[in-house]
């Protein structure tokens, strides 16, 4: 059995050089080398921003979208939308561990997880979609994945519904980042609040900001601001266009009493929203873009031509025990635990 490069970089076809991510194409052969992980594969759970571009090129339409997902596939060897570049997460049963890992790694063959890993760099082979969910990004199939000796993942847990942990999971940099940028006192607006990553990062932020702080939700379906605004997360939730950025401006401030943000985190499944979350806060402020609809060249140049001194970060779906953090929020707030599990439980 081969040994394979930690990074997966042996699994890369074109072009040469470059990480898997970054691949057009990837190998997909699941003849596994002994540092790789097989996954038996039950359901993706296609990144937000991905879902909602091959959903409305499909016109909505289910068996258009399958072979959407089909084509990408057979193409790239992985789930990478070539129109987003973002991938998402799957859930499935490890089939197989390669002898440099076994014994090694917490894990074995039988057990079920998720990859923490995006989509747009896992080599992926599709048998079957069995199932599309519209409603929450999941997509049922038949086949397998491999997960590299660095690829990320969390087990199952026993006390929360698969189908929720999953969705919460597939999120999880969103609310752990916030639980390290937002400080006591603290201004925060949440562009996509209403969504499952928008509203983990509110109810995360509301802990945060404490008694002295505020938190503005944004959204534009007025059943998801209801939703939002009855958590009670948010000390206001407003309806605005987040691709509009002085109506979000002007709403923002309204909110605020007419000061400026600290920290916006962005959420949302849209491009063209990089100047609503920037003209909002003030300078030395952050922005942190989540949404992997962010064009960041549209935010370094749009800051630049308004003079905004702000800090952005770009949305790495990564950092240290965010499975944890974003599990224990479920956890901890029953009126979390029972929204995903009525919301995205397939």
């Amino acid at each position: 059995m081969k040994t394979g490069c930690k990074f997966g970089t042996h699994r890369v076809i074109e072009p040469k050089g470059v990480l898997p991510q970054a691949a057009d194409v990837v190998s997909n052969d699941m003849n596994i080398f002994d540092n790789e992980i097989l996954i038996d594969v039950e359901a993706l759970n296609i990144d937000s921003a991905s879902f909602h571009q091959l959903k409305e090129a499909a016109g909505g339409d289910e068996e258009k979208l399958k072979a959407s997902i089909c084509e990408i596939v057979r193409q790239k060897g992985k789930m990478k939308n070539p129109v987003t570049g973002s991938g998402g997460v799957l859930i499935g049963k490890i089939a197989k561990i390669g002898p440099k890992l076994e014994g090694k790694i917490p894990v074995k063959v039988g057990d079920k997880i998720v990859t923490l890993v995006s989509l747009s760099q896992t080599p992926l082979r599709i048998d079957s979609i069995d199932r599309v969910h519209m409603k929450i990004d999941r997509v049922d199939i038949k086949g397998q994945a491999i997960l590299f000796e660095t690829g990320i993942y969390a087990k199952i847990p026993t006390d929360i519904p698969e189908a929720a942990a999953m969705a919460a999971l597939d999120v999880a940099g969103a609310p752990a980042q916030a639980a390290k940028l937002v400080r006591p006192g603290q201004k925060v607006l949440i562009l996509g609040g209403t969504g499952k990553s928008g509203i983990l990062c509110a109810y995360e932020a509301r802990k945060r900001v404490g008694p002295t702080g505020l938190v503005v939700g944004v959204g534009q379906s007025e059943k998801n601001i209801q939703r939002l605004k009855d958590l009670g997360f948010c000390h206001h939730v407003i309806k605005a266009n987040a691709q509009d950025p002085i109506d979000v401006l002007t709403k923002a401030m309204e909110a605020s009493g007419g000061a400026e943000y600290d920290i916006t985190i962005n959420c949302l499944n849209v491009p063209n929203a990089e100047m609503s979350c920037i003209l909002p806060v003030r300078d030395g402020g952050i922005v942190y873009f989540f949404s992997m609809a962010t064009s960041f060249t549209k935010a370094a140049l749009g800051a630049e031509g308004v003079g905004k001194d702000v800090d952005m970060i770009i949305g790495n779906g990564y950092t240290k025990d965010h499975a944890e953090i974003t599990l224990q929020l479920l956890r901890e707030c029953p009126a979390l635990m029972k929204l995903f599990c009525e919301s995205y439980t397939a």
